[in-house]
């Protein structure tokens, strides 16, 4: 590799001393095989030198988490940059290409729109000098750390993978797609006629049909002007329907020349949007075949449109179908094929387009192959390994094309002519039909995978499934779970099953639906579960669930329930993951509970998710200690009740006039502020009234939507009676209880359980921001009659009073939360776990969110080596040990770690400070170098995705992280410190 370049790629942390920092970056001198986007692409002009991921490579892995490629030319000025950039956009994957010269650097944006060769220039970041001091600068900006930790993403908004291929892609094919349809093309044949256009374009992108070839078939030389003639494209679509034996290219079904010039247009370069044209921006060569195929099903599910099968027509968007990210496809992927030997037979139950069916494809031929595909292996696979079902005739079809194209693109000599025509898929190892009737040749898979419909909408396959006699429990409301089960039924000892399913199914409390999560996860070996609902927003847009991605094994015959453990992955927001839509998981994220903790309290699966060890203790004290508020208003004539439903116009059918004159708020209510003004109830009759004395005063009401930002319950207490809608939930209480409503308003506002919310609510905390009236009723609250009698009772009481009247300020609210915190005996530790999970409830809203990934400040990191050097003393004094210090690095602002290092010392002074501050000599690089040297270890190869470490050396320990201020509470610093007296125990650290 050229001096130059390593020099550049040392100084921004990507090689030391030469040699990659991790097995992350890949050389091309030192890498027989480039990553597979650019191996199989035959006429490419780009060859990079280096590249980077977020994860190591793997013979058979995606490249998905391609970041970066880093590429060295002696003379920027006459290099193809232009080429190169194309290139990359079309790869899809990489947000960053670096031109590396003799004099300077330019960074590239990879997600830019590639442009004429006239302005090659316009995707240009910024360029810097050979030089110390730029480097320097280079490195803050898109060095290794600012990239493994996100930190690039707040200097370079720009790079976003919304303006990548893909969704330029998408965006130009749904503009298409309407102007057909507005033309008078139905939308099923008008997406039909797209899809054959962009497969077609890749052929011949790919060479796989020649310019000469094209002209003998259809008379053309160009594709744009084949389209330009109805019986050149008939030409056309003949001769590829019978290459690849199916009716994809039914050459009897071209539509009229007026749709296909719109086509032709969009083939020549004409932005179907402003009706330019400009340079053609796509290489479908170059674009990954299971990229093509993401795209198209995207294009389709996006589409209000119905489809048909086995008299079922229903849209995809109503039976909640959702096109698959990659990302999500190949996190998916690598975990069941974790061991995999290429010989595996793999079932979707509900293909799409393939976008599964693709990637496994891809990775069993490199497995079985050993990355070298050779035409009978893949033919073999092709025929024999993959399997899937769908609904759509049309998708079945279309992810045949996508399954011949991949073979294809694998195939070390392509060819269309006739010693390379296929066997038929569709109807073989592709089936149209519902797969809870549909009948496969084989009874059993190695893998299952698939990402079924989340929803139910009255399908007629659910009713039949009801009616059959079947071993398992049917979920209730939705499907996804019994498309597990049908799973399970073609599974055996050791398959590996991953699918992605509606995350609601996990937490509703019900117990039908609890039954059938039970049976599912009773009937897998091993069970993980990731949770991708901060990733709903950028993963699956147009989904009003968030996701969960389930991960098996099929249960072997010793199986013992008693030993089930479920695995529990929660994927954090990042900017990262906005801008790249990558999936990133640290070890910090990851948790192991016992099946039967879950069993035993309904709460402990999301708080496993949402919180941590600490979180969990507290949470089992709280609720074996107090009862519920269910069950304190059990003994209750009035309980909770929900407000009136007005409806529209044609509902209100009950009389209301029992409720006229009353004052009536539909919202407005704040922290114990009712507004003054409230009109007289006047309607005659409604959808709901509910029963008048749910209305007597005094009535505490509680908001059912969060408001102002914040993770607090809205609660007010009426000394009047009052009408309320449905937007609230109350509790009447007698005259003389107004005391105790008071005590409940300051309860439920407080941040005590503001916490429980996070941890328990179904909804609340994953993907929107209210609480159900059965998730108030299963707070724990102490006894109120008691209570109210305590001091702590008198002052909390006599507090909210004064707050329905003043207005509040934060140390008014700190006081309410520590009277709160005093009934219900919390200590030192637990109210760090309560005010640090209310901070965490805050990151429901997105200046939180932002908050939450800003800079830690050196205040936050004094608090978390306090909290850290607190709970290892408790340790040390009980076991005879020494004390220990902390000395925090100070490092600059712009550096995207932060580093604190804790050494064992017994010879503190009791006015000695045990917590200090210093600032280290050198740069970042140079100071983890010297870390690992006392470590004894390559810190740097540890640091790959979210950096989160405890680095051992000899009597002390180096705690890093990302600078994020989320890394960086009290709690996180009491587990760490548990984790670090746990690595005692172990032996990791030296005691």
């Amino acid at each position: 590799m050229d001096s130059t370049l390593t020099r550049v790629m040392e100084a921004t942390g990507y090689l030391i001393d030469g040699k990659p920092a991790a097995s992350s970056v890949g050389l091309a001198d030192q890498n027989t095989e480039m990553p597979w986007s650019y191996r199989r692409v035959r006429d490419r002009t780009f060859h990079p030198d280096a590249w980077w991921r977020g994860s190591p490579d793997s013979p058979s892995g995606s490249d998905v988490e391609l970041k970066a490629f880093f590429k060295y030319v002696d003379d920027i000025e006459t290099a193809p940059v232009g080429d190169w950039q194309r290139e990359v956009w079309n790869q899809g994957f990489a947000p960053l290409l670096w031109v590396v010269s003799p004099k300077r650097v330019e960074l590239y944006n990879g997600f830019g729109l590639p442009k004429p060769e006239t302005d090659v220039r316009s995707n240009l970041i910024q360029e810097f000098a050979v030089e110390d001091a730029e480097l320097s600068t280079l490195e803050e900006i898109a060095g290794r750390l600012a990239m493994e930790t996100g930190k690039v993403w707040e200097q370079l908004p720009d790079v976003n993978r919304s303006t990548g291929v893909d969704q330029h892609l998408l965006l130009q094919l749904g503009t298409l797609e309407l102007k057909l349809v507005a033309a008078g093309l139905d939308r099923v044949t008008a997406q039909a006629l797209i899809g054959r256009a962009i497969f077609v374009q890749y052929l011949v992108d790919g060479r796989l049909i020649e310019q000469s070839e094209l002209e003998k078939i259809t008379g053309r030389q160009q594709l744009n002007r084949v389209f330009d003639d109805r019986e050149a494209t008939k030409s056309l679509f003949g001769w590829l329907r019978g290459t690849f034996n199916g009716d994809m290219f039914d050459s009897n079904s071209v539509p009229r020349t007026e749709f296909l010039r719109e086509i032709a247009e969009f083939l020549a370069g004409t932005d179907p949007s402003t009706g330019e044209r400009s340079l053609f921006p796509y290489r479908f060569d170059v674009i990954p075949i299971e990229l093509i195929s993401a795209v198209y099903e995207q294009f389709v599910h996006s589409a209000p449109d119905s489809i048909e099968g086995e008299n079922v027509k229903i849209s995809a968007k109503k039976r909640g179908v959702f096109y698959t990210p990659l990302t999500v496809v190949s996190l998916i992927l690598d975990e069941v094929f974790d061991g995999a030997s290429g010989d595996e037979h793999v079932l979707d139950l509900t293909c799409g387009s393939g976008v599964f069916l693709v990637e496994a494809l891809r990775r069993l031929v490199l497995l079985k192959s050993n990355g070298k595909p050779k035409r009978e292996i893949i033919r073999q696979v092709l025929y024999d390994q993959i399997h899937g079902v769908d609904l759509s005739a049309e998708a079945v079809q279309i992810a045949s094309f996508s399954l011949y194209l991949a073979a294809l693109e694998l195939d070390p000599a392509p060819s269309l002519r006739g010693e390379m025509r296929f066997q038929p898929l569709v109807g073989n190892t592709l089936l149209m039909g519902n797969a809870f009737s549909v009948k496969l040749k084989r009874s059993n898979f190695d893998v299952i995978v698939g990402n079924p419909p989340w929803t139910f909408h009255g399908l007629e396959s659910k009713k039949e499934l009801q009616d059959k006699s079947i071993e398992w429990p049917v979920q209730p409301r939705g499907e996804s779970l019994d498309f597990v089960h049908l799973a399970l039924s073609y599974a055996r000892p050791g398959t590996r099953i991953g699918m992605v399913l509606s995350a609601i199914s996990f937490f509703n409390k019900g117990a039908s639906s609890r039954r059938v999560v039970q049976s599912v996860i009773e009937a897998l070996d091993r069970v993980s579960l990731v949770n991708l609902s901060e990733f709903s927003d950028s993963l699956f847009p147009k989904a009003k669930v968030p996701a969960m991605i389930l991960i098996g094994t099929g249960r072997s015959h010793d199986h013992n329930e008693a030993d089930v453990d479920l695995v529990l992955a929660h994927a954090k927001w990042t900017a990262s993951g906005q801008h790249t839509k990558l999936i990133e998981l640290s070890p910090n994220d990851i948790t192991e509970i016992p099946l039967e903790s879950c069993l035993r309290n309904q709460f402990m699966l999301k708080a496993a998710f949402l919180g941590n060890r600490h979180d969990l203790l507290l949470l089992d004290k709280v609720c074996d200690r107090f009862e519920s508020l269910r069950c304190r208003l059990n003994d209750r004539e009035k309980g909770m009740n929900s407000g009136l439903i007005l409806g529209k116009l044609s509902n209100r059918t009950l009389d209301a006039t029992h409720l006229r004159g009353l004052p009536f708020v539909e919202r407005g209510i704040r922290h114990f502020k009712i507004p003054e003004d409230l009109i007289p109830f006047k309607e005659n009759a409604v959808q709901r009234p509910r029963q008048r004395y749910i209305y007597d005063a005094p009535v505490l009401l509680v908001g059912e939507f969060l408001q102002e930002r914040s993770p607090r319950l809205v609660t007010a207490v009426s000394l009047h009676d009052i009408v309320y809608t449905g937007s609230y939930f109350g509790i009447p209480f007698e005259e003389s209880e107004t005391d105790m409503s008071y005590l409940l308003a300051g309860i439920l506002a407080s941040s005590f359980v503001s916490w429980f919310l996070l941890m328990s609510a179904k909804d609340y905390g994953f993907w929107v921001r209210r609480v159900k009236q059965s998730d108030i009723l299963e707070i724990p609250i102490p006894n109120l009659l008691e209570v109210a009698d305590t001091e702590q009772g008198r002052q909390l009481i006599e507090l909210v009073r004064q707050f329905h009247e003043a207005t509040l300020d934060v140390n008014a609210w700190s006081t309410l939360d520590n009277l709160v915190a005093a009934l219900y005996g919390l200590d030192d530790l637990e109210r760090i776990v309560v005010e640090d999970g209310f901070l965490r409830a805050s990151w429901q809203w997105k200046d939180g969110r932002m908050k939450a990934i800003s800079t830690v400040t050196e205040q936050e990191l004094r608090a978390y080596a306090s909290s850290f050097l607190s709970t290892m003393d408790s340790w040390l004094v009980e076991s005879g040990k020494r004390s220990m210090k902390s000395k925090i690095y100070s490092l600059g602002s712009g550096e995207s770690i932060r580093i604190i290092r804790f050494i064992l010392d017994d010879s503190i002074e009791e006015e000695e400070s045990v917590i200090t501050v210093l600032t280290p000599f050198g740069s970042l690089r140079e100071i983890l170098a010297r870390i690992s040297e006392k470590a004894k270890t390559r810190v740097s190869n540890a640091l790959v995705g979210l950096i989160d470490l405890r680095v051992h050396a000899d009597k002390e320990v180096y705690v890093i992280k990302s600078a994020e201020r989320r890394n960086w509470l009290r709690v996180n610093a009491i587990e760490d410190a548990d984790s670090v007296v746990q690595d005692v125990f172990d032996g990791t650290l030296n005691q």
